[in-house]
């Protein structure tokens, strides 16, 4: 046949067995009898063609070959499970590079049912893929339709589909893609760490650029989670906080393409995306692949609320900074909300703020809205956000790493040389202030110094961790004396529950915050940007578990190393009654938290609802894409 005309051209890709071959040769047959300007590619091994090639076929049928990468048919009954295996793993790769070289180009794929990695290859070359069931349509239904019940987690068939040879447990694929930060990148790890744990059929594919797989990619995690990466497009993470508006946006422009590009060529094909809401492009990724996403805030879900409805108000309006003061109301932000908004505005570069609305705006075209914030804390804020989105919202909080508690600790010895969990065993209890500022920005050496001086001076014992400068006030500070440590690194959610820590003074990010919920410890406020402002206040005025180092957050003064030492002093003062009453408060708290994430609770139960969605989303996707197994 003249192939160089205008042809329809077809690959077929029988599985390698004589029930197989022989019935995707008589569909090409009849296919090629019936319209004569098609082309018909059969795929075989070498082997095969030695047995079929003789064969008569019509002028418009051909064959073509990849390598015998699979065990010889004649000793493929000895082991079939092998040989099966080689199937699912060894032909994908020759069949592609075939694929890519076959001339003319290919139109349409026919494979076997049980070739799963040829509907992924159609898939990553927009080829359309027919699969071809050999089997008796009855038995692919009873299979089909046993294989959704499994998804949805109704009843369990495994001794039925392992008949097939089929993995039949596979609920479906979620790619997560965090923004890349830590306090992003370790909420999303979390959620996909209790996703994991929660079903061992789930695959997670964890998301992330190179550099930032030098940094966690050696870190313990479930075997059903995995890491891909995309290329450094993004400045390097020491260099972020010296222009973080240039560093944001850079994840807004550059990230998107090779994320798209790594989201085709994922095998086994994403079911869901879970992309951190100041990924401003992954809700439109999903769009484009048809591909529902869930979008995870790592903030409390009344920063949430608070920027949509100012999103909402603001559309198509220059808002000047005066009106945070001016007394105006915004619908639905109340006005002591509408202060630390404009604090928030203020200590934030304008460019950032765009585009964190940009993505804000985003959230009413995802499918899924995840939280690591847990009901019984923002009761409120949940009811509102349900009423005001058509689709599930989710809190699955909190999202830190409460399954690593009571698991083998790793080293925690500090540069230092001191075992900082030994120092915390020979304390007294509650006595302890824990110092933590965060991973980002910071406050000045002058101040650190200053906070230093006003520790020592207290008598309070205390853990810090103060990273970049842990040598330096570790040698200045610490002391013989035992009263205090300084530590470049700790696990801050097993120092916050040792029994010895009465109090934990914060930047108030979000995740610190959970963390001193989760372990009942009372907080010193010390917000520094962002949802940092308003946490403050809640933690003081709304939870009532703790007290402000500052009593106005726009403060700029030094604070000095006296203030320091009376704050700390009154604030670790066992005897106070406000300290009484802020341990009362923070252990129920930390109460509700811990009924949450038991079974049968708020979170708990929304993580299970929301891995039944992914599993109806998986079963929509092979539906439409007439692939019946994973």
């Amino acid at each position: 046949m003249d192939t160089t005309s205008k042809v329809c051209h077809v690959v077929a890709m029988p599985y390698p067995g004589r029930g197989h071959v022989n019935p995707m040769i008589n569909l090409c047959k009849l296919l090629a009898a019936k319209k004569n300007d098609i082309l018909i590619t059969v795929v075989v091994t070498e082997e095969w063609l030695g047995f079929i090639g003789p064969e008569p076929k019509p002028d418009n049928i051909r064959f073509s070959t990849i390598p015998n990468v699979l065990p010889s048919e004649l000793v493929r009954g000895a082991n079939h499970p092998a040989f099966y295996d080689a199937v699912m793993t060894k032909m994908g790769a020759p069949f592609e590079r075939l694929l890519d070289q076959i001339q003319p180009p290919v139109a349409t794929i026919i494979a076997d049912i049980e070739l799963l990695w040829a509907v992924s290859a159609g898939r990553r070359r927009d080829i359309p893929v027919a699969s071809l069931s050999t089997p008796s349509a009855s038995f692919f239904h009873l299979l089909f339709r046993n294989r959704e019940l499994n998804l949805l987690g109704i009843i369990k068939v495994e001794h039925l589909m392992d008949h097939f040879n089929v993995d039949s447990t596979t609920v479906g694929h979620v790619a997560a893609m965090p923004f890349p930060g830590r306090g992003h990148i370790n909420p999303m790890m979390n959620l996909c760490k209790l996703l994991a744990s929660k079903n061992p059929q789930l695959l997670v594919t964890f998301i992330i650029t190179e550099e930032w797989l030098s940094f966690i990619g050696s870190d313990p995690k479930p075997d059903n989670i995995r890491f891909s990466t995309i290329p450094n497009v993004i400045p390097a993470e020491r260099l972020k906080a010296t222009d973080f508006p240039g560093f944001y946006e850079a994840v807004m422009t550059k990230m998107e393409a090779p994320f798209e590009l790594l989201l085709s060529q994922l095998d086994p094909p994403a079911t869901a995306v879970i992309a951190d809401i100041e990924v401003r492009w992954g809700v439109g990724v999903g769009i484009r692949r048809n591909i529902p996403v869930a979008l995870l805030w790592t903030m409390p879900a009344a920063f949430l609320s608070m920027l949509h409805r100012f999103n909402i108000f603001s559309q198509n309006k220059d808002i000047p900074l005066e009106c945070f003061d001016s007394g105006d109301q915004i619908p639905g932000i109340s006005s002591s909300d509408l202060a630390d908004l404009g604090e928030v505005f203020r200590r934030t570069d304008p460019k950032v703020m765009k585009l964190a609305l940009e993505c804000i705006s985003w959230v009413p075209k995802a499918q899924c809205l995840l939280f690591t914030s847990f009901h019984e804390l923002e009761p409120e804020t949940f009811h509102s956000l349900r009423a005001e989105f058509p689709f599930p919202v989710y809190p699955i909080g909190p999202a830190i790493p409460y399954l690593e508690l009571g698991k083998n600790s790793s080293v925690s010895v500090g540069d230092n040389g001191i075992d900082y969990m030994k120092w915390l065993d020979s304390q007294p209890k509650a006595s302890v202030l824990y110092i933590s500022l965060g991973s980002f920005l910071s406050v000045s050496n002058m101040q650190m110094d200053e906070i230093a001086a006003g520790l020592k001076r207290s008598g309070v014992r205390f853990l810090w961790v103060a990273r970049g400068e842990a040598a330096r006030l570790s040698e200045s500070y610490s002391g013989s004396d035992g009263m205090g440590l300084v530590v470049p690194w700790c696990e801050q959610l097993k120092v916050l529950c040792h029994s010895s820590v009465g109090g934990f003074w914060s930047h108030c990010g979000w995740n610190s915050t959970l963390e001193a919920v989760f372990a009942g410890v009372p907080m010193l406020t010390f917000p520094l940007f962002l949802d940092q402002i308003p946490n403050s206040r809640q933690i003081v005025e709304g939870w009532k578990i703790g007290s402000r180092v500052k009593s106005e957050v726009h403060d700029e003064k030094l604070m000095t190393r006296e203030e320091v030492a009376e704050l700390v002093k009154r604030f670790m003062d066992p005897e106070s009654s406000d300290r009484i009453e802020m341990r009362r408060r923070a252990k129920e708290l930390g109460d509700l938290c811990h009924r949450a994430i038991a079974k049968g609770g708020s979170s708990d139960t929304n993580l299970d609802d929301f891995i039944r969605d992914i599993g109806k989303a998986t079963c929509n996707l092979q539906t439409e894409t007439q692939v019946p197994y994973p």
